[in-house]
């Protein structure tokens, strides 16, 4: 790829889900930079959309891709409940949005999209968490899933050492906005806020603003 196409991508941000008890608990930061010279394009970029009433994503990459493969994988989910009357399972979003990575990254592009997911949602079969990389592979995880920049590395080191298997709802967003929170501290592309959902019994709660640690 062109190196002057590099120093243009929309790039920069660190997304994280947990499983817990009764839920999945996923946060992201809010800020979005410009290409290496990490300029910030976006103080308030989002990065966690509703996709059903019960499926919620964390999104990482090209935000124009981001934009365009969400709206496509909204439509297609509620087509699919139109026609035959039942409820997507979140595995079946997850496939959906699979499947749109693979063909996206596999085109001849100048600037190829990008893009990284975390899905997290409720069906008939329980809570469900998966990641969908940039090459349009899923990965179903039991405990926990970070995506992003620099700070995800950051997030696998806390969630290594804190997730704990039947943390309720309440200890899991302590833990996403810890997670968040430090990787704003060390990695440059993270920052400005950190947004919050939560998928219960209920189906996906509204997305919050959580507090930023000040120190």
């Amino acid at each position: 790829m062109d190196e002057e196409i590099k120093k243009n991508l929309m790039k920069g941000t660190t997304t994280v889900g947990i499983v817990c008890k009764d839920g999945i608990v996923m946060a992201a930061d809010k800020r979005a930079v410009l290409g290496e010279s990490y300029f910030i394009a976006h103080k308030e970029e989002r990065k966690i959309y509703k996709i059903t009433d019960n499926i919620a994503v964390t999104t990482a990459g090209m935000v124009s891709d981001i934009q365009l493969i969400v709206k496509l994988t909204k439509a297609e989910l509620k087509l699919k409940t139109i026609r035959t009357k039942t409820i997507p399972l979140v595995k079946e979003a997850a496939n959906l949005f699979a499947g749109i990575l693979y063909q996206n990254i596999r085109k001849l592009s100048p600037i190829p999209g990008i893009t990284a997911f975390i899905i997290g949602g409720k069906d008939s079969s329980g809570f469900s968490l998966y990641e969908i990389s940039p090459d349009g592979s899923i990965g179903e995880h039991k405990n926990f899933v970070s995506t992003g920049a620099y700070g995800s590395i950051v997030a696998y080191g806390i969630l290594e050492n804190e997730w704990k298997k039947g943390m309720s709802i309440e200890e899991g967003k302590k833990l996403v906005l810890k997670v968040v929170n430090t990787a704003i501290k060390r990695d440059a592309s993270v920052g400005e806020g950190i947004d919050v959902v939560v998928v219960d019994k209920r189906g996906v709660g509204k997305i919050e603003e959580g507090k930023l640690e000040q120190k």
